[in-house]
């Protein structure tokens, strides 16, 4: 935050323990004027801008009293801040009372990474991550398709203990996810142990790879004298709505009499993406209902017309979450389409990212969301209508999917009888 300056002199540093002083004056909220302005150094701003901006913006504003939220700011510049990484520890030792692992400081490397993901390519081994239910551990939500961590049958729910020898829990999620990333060719070892409860951990060498995220894929397949189409989203990225606008058009030319939506392993991504593919199978009926910071609920509902409003299933797994349970949910609630498989991750926490200026960013929860019925599925998922049987399938949509293949019986169930 830059101060004002006066015209007669100087603006001056303060440093050392004459920040203690700085930070006090900032944290409650007084300036010393007239006379010299205080100047912060360029990553003191970046300290005072992240706290502002979560300040603005964080869904949970009460939370802020419980942390003491303007004396976290005045500890976090009463540090030595003279280079960017000691602004960016000192954002992440600001935020970590908040208690949600979802509001974080993002680095420009990781910042400039999760971008990446949302516009549709990533280069490393193809983990989708989170933190465990502890707040600590590192876990899977799912491995990508195709890509280098699908093939080595990681699965979700995995835990990652270790990268390269270093402990997960001590590097946290972003830190983790950084160093899975690097140049196409090169390799990384990986310790993984498998969600089984007697399961012992495993080291796994994984080739990084440039993976092309291909979002939305389709095809159509005969069953029983009828055509049915597949359609899969892995994620919720820029290009999934005109995916999906695509695939449902061939799927009308090529006269399909039942659709298999298949949301495995779908780790969110975009919310808008959500809602749009959600608009493309309703009509006229509630999608999701958002609340803010201030209790103001938006309540989104679908058009008055659909791209396919013919018979459906839905496929869902423990790696379905955030913007792909809004578009379950919406699908259940609404009575659209019954949803196989296993319960849902649970992430009912909207995201905002916000550009920090130096490249770096900020991931802030601005909003949570509820199913159209009034579920809220934070740490609690969504609940299949048809439990499948266990263990699931490693690779959705490849040979030995049995899921898909019960999913399929099911739609022959629901067609239209002739």
């Amino acid at each position: 935050m830059s101060l004002p300056k006066p015209h007669s002199s100087p603006p001056i540093t303060w440093r050392g323990t004459t920040a203690k002083a700085l930070a006090l004056l900032l944290c409650l909220g007084l300036w010393l004027q007239p006379g010299p302005a205080l100047a912060l150094n360029d990553a003191q701003q970046l300290v005072v801008e992240a706290w502002r901006l979560v300040n603005q913006s964080y869904v949970d504003p009460t939370r802020f009293e419980t942390v003491h939220w303007r004396r976290l700011r005045q500890k976090a510049l009463e540090q030595p801040i003279e280079t960017s990484a000691q602004a960016y520890d000192a954002i992440a030792t600001m935020l970590e009372p908040l208690g949600d692992p979802y509001t974080r400081v993002l680095r420009p490397a990781d910042y400039k990474a999760l971008r990446a993901t949302t516009e549709g390519s990533v280069s490393g081994v193809g983990l989708q991550l989170s933190l465990g239910e502890d707040g600590q551990g590192i876990v899977v939500i799912a491995p990508l398709d195709g890509s280098p961590a699908a093939e080595a049958g990681i699965s979700p729910g995995s835990e990652v203990l270790e990268v390269e020898g270093e402990s997960c829990r001590s590097l946290g999620l972003e830190a983790t996810a950084a160093r899975l990333r690097g140049p196409s060719g090169s390799s990384v070892q990986v310790l993984i142990k498998p969600p089984a409860p007697l399961s012992e951990p495993r080291q796994v060498l994984l080739r990084r790879e440039r993976v092309d995220l291909q979002p939305v894929r389709s095809s159509v397949v005969k069953r029983g004298g009828h055509r049915l189409g597949l359609l899969r989203i892995t994620q919720f990225s820029e290009p999934v709505p005109a995916g999906v606008r695509e695939a449902l058009q061939g799927f009308g030319q090529e006269e399909v009499e039942g659709v298999i939506l298949d949301l495995r392993n779908n780790s969110g991504g975009l919310v808008e993406g959500g809602v749009a593919v959600a608009n493309a199978f309703l009509a006229a009926q509630p999608i999701v209902e958002t609340m803010n910071r201030e209790g103001m609920s938006e309540r989104r509902r679908a058009a008055a017309g659909q791209l396919y409003s013919g018979p459906m299933v839905t496929l869902v797994n423990g790696g379905t979450a955030s913007a792909s349970e809004i578009l379950a949910g919406a699908l259940q609630d609404d009575d659209r389409s019954p949803l196989l498989g296993s319960r849902t991750f649970g992430k009912g926490l909207i995201q905002t990212l916000i550009n920090l200026g130096d490249g770096s960013g900020l991931a802030v929860t601005v909003a949570r969301y509820v199913t159209p019925s009034g579920r809220d599925i934070q740490n609690q998922g969504i609940a299949p209508d048809r439990l499948l049987p266990q263990p699931e399938p490693l690779n959705p949509g490849g040979e030995d999917d049995n899921w898909l293949e019960l999913a399929a019986d099911q739609l022959l169930q629901e067609l239209p009888k002739t």
